[in-house]
């Protein structure tokens, strides 16, 4: 009976090591499986806030690139807009005054085929500069004054001295080239020569 006895013994014991190694094995094997679990709800949430915030961004970002490139194609057309009628008006402004000299031009013309006299060839001329001085006038151009007039730098350019008694010191007294201004503004000075007058200098 003792050996019976010590048999059964060894058998149970036995039997509980069996069943405690599977028990481990299980637990073990249960949280290898819950490693693919999804995460609490918690950290899901913020995710999903995260993952929205993204995609809102991303679509602010598409927005404000896709209005960038269509500010830039307008203002590259406004800019070549703005350059077409500069041009434009600039060949209006130029077609115009050329229209108004065209008869002059062809009074020019008429006068190299004329046979007549010198006196009737330099009473045309004249008669062309007079045009001419009429068409000046209707577009705003005015000659710059000059003969006896006070050297003024801004509008006058010496091209030399002229030493005269008869005329103040420092006033014009030749003018070789006319000069010209459109209502204000100076298109040229006109070449002159100053009077240095020796009694004035001296004094």
């Amino acid at each position: 009976m003792p050996e019976k006895e010590a048999e059964l013994t060894a058998l149970e014991t036995t039997e509980s090591a069996a069943l405690e190694d599977s028990a481990e094995a299980t637990e073990t094997a249960g949280i290898e499986a819950n490693t693919d679990v999804e995460p609490p709800p918690v950290i899901r949430s913020e995710f999903d806030q995260l993952k929205t915030e993204s995609e809102k961004l991303k679509a602010e970002r598409d927005q404000l690139v896709d209005r960038l490139a269509r500010l830039q194609a307008e203002f590259e057309n406004a800019r070549k807009r703005a350059e077409r009628e500069r041009i434009e008006f600039r060949d209006y402004a130029t077609g115009m005054v050329v229209e108004q000299f065209l008869p002059v031009l062809d009074n020019f013309e008429l006068a190299l085929k004329s046979t007549g006299t010198t006196e009737q060839l330099r009473a045309g001329v004249e008669l062309i500069v007079k045009q001419m001085e009429d068409i000046l006038r209707q577009l705003q151009v005015q000659p710059v004054a000059s003969v006896g007039s006070e050297f003024d730098p801004r509008h006058h350019e010496a091209m030399g001295s002229v030493e005269r008694v008869d005329m103040p010191d420092q006033h014009v007294a030749e003018e070789i080239r006319r000069g010209y201004k459109l209502r204000e503004k100076l298109l040229r000075p006109a070449l002159v020569r100053v009077v240095s007058n020796p009694k004035q200098t001296n004094e």
